[in-house]
């Protein structure tokens, strides 16, 4: 999961108001019970000390949102009498649940996004440019696109024979060299504001391979090309749908691996992990585990990659806590020596998404069944001391 999304809840005060709720039934009293869930939310939130600014700006909020066409779940956080941030979820909350807390509470979002619902940036790739979309959450949206500077000579005459065909194909050759880099340049400059976690490239086969070698190192690794679609009329959506879907649970399945591999690597190495008489990791290596390590990462600003797995301890147990994201420790003291008068307690899933979030992390949810961190909390580090 990129953290990109939880930006709007970085920079305000608590305490925050967090709201699941299951908006999937399209039944014929779906307005009716999605009314009695609104209403329950609401009620709630009062009865745990919500005020009644924020207790009113949820309520307004999900009356303005019609029963008919919701998405499977919703999730909400409010504080200070406004909604900060309105989540459509890919799956169902099991409840309707409230919390009215120090931080939002942003931990179920991992497994009820889940990433399952591909978000992807896919370039159909021909010899004249490229045509670019946003496939998101199952939708398709019209990116524009990049046109190349085909040679002039192209459309106007055959192509000569003879002692001239070496030299034509030449000049087609490089006016197609520069079509592919310019559509390269094209997205690595797109990929970093198109909220996309895999770029596809389609279309021509030979045309796309010479974008994907002119790419940014950094944008290969979370590239794949894919057979079925094109800039031509007449692509089966519903094929190449479902080829991105192939595309975007296998990419997930490495990139979980690749993440899991780095962590294991990362503690197996000797001599680099001593603790103090706190627990506190002193000499991390490339990776942390534990709550005491992940912390002290998180406050020194090293996560690269956060990891929570289904099933742990660790995440549901406390931390102490302050107004900015980087304000977070083991003791209560720790954080008081940062300046805050009046520390308070979280969950360490969700004070630790907040610090990953405002330092550009990413975090992952690993299976119950994988080979994750014991008791459920570790970290691949972006550098180590």
């Amino acid at each position: 999961m990129q953290l990109a999304l939880l930006t709007p809840l970085l920079d305000r005060p608590g305490p925050w108001a967090s709201v699941y709720l299951d908006t999937s039934r399209a039944t014929e009293d779906a307005a009716r019970r999605r009314a009695l869930l609104d209403r329950t939310a609401v009620q709630r939130l009062a009865a745990l000390g919500t005020d009644e600014r924020t207790c009113a700006a949820v309520r307004d909020r999900l009356a303005a949102e019609p029963a008919a066409d919701s998405p499977p779940g919703r999730a909400l956080f409010a504080a200070d009498g406004e909604v900060a941030l309105d989540v459509p979820l890919v799956a169902s909350p099991p409840d309707a649940s409230a919390a009215w807390a120090p931080l939002p509470h942003t931990a179920p979002l991992l497994d009820l996004l889940d990433d399952a619902a591909p978000r992807c940036l896919v370039a159909a790739v021909d010899r004249t440019g490229a045509d670019l979309e946003r496939y998101d959450l199952g939708r398709a949206a019209p990116l524009g696109s990049v046109e190349g500077r085909p040679w002039q000579g192209r459309g106007h005459r055959a192509p000569p024979a003879d002692r001239h065909e070496w030299h034509y194909r030449h000049r087609v050759e490089d006016a197609w060299e520069r079509t592919a880099a310019a559509i390269a340049d094209h997205l690595g400059r797109t990929w970093p504001d198109s909220g996309a976690d895999l770029l596809v490239l389609t279309g021509d086969t030979r045309e796309r391979r010479a974008v994907h070698e002119r790419l940014p190192l950094h944008l290969r690794a979370r590239t794949v090309e894919v057979d079925g679609g094109g800039r031509a009329d007449g692509v089966d959506r519903a094929a190449f749908g479902r080829r991105i879907g192939e595309a975007w649970t296998a990419h997930r399945r490495r990139h979980l691996d690749a993440a899991l591999d780095a962590f294991h690597a990362g503690l197996g190495r000797p001599g680099e992990h001593t603790t103090d008489s706190s627990g506190t990791d002193t000499a991390p290596g490339a990776a942390a585990l534990g709550i005491p390590a992940v912390v002290t990462a998180a406050r020194q600003h090293q996560l690269a990659t956060l990891l929570l797995q289904t099933g742990g301890h660790d995440p549901e147990r406390p931390v102490w806590t302050g107004p900015q994201p980087e304000h977070i420790g083991v003791q209560r003291a720790e954080v008081r020596g940062m300046g805050v008068g009046h520390p308070e307690q979280a969950p360490a899933a969700d004070a630790l998404l907040r610090a990953a979030a405002a330092t550009g992390a990413e975090a992952l949810l690993v299976p119950e069944a994988a080979d994750g961190p014991p008791g459920g909390l570790g970290a691949v580090l972006r550098w180590s001391e």
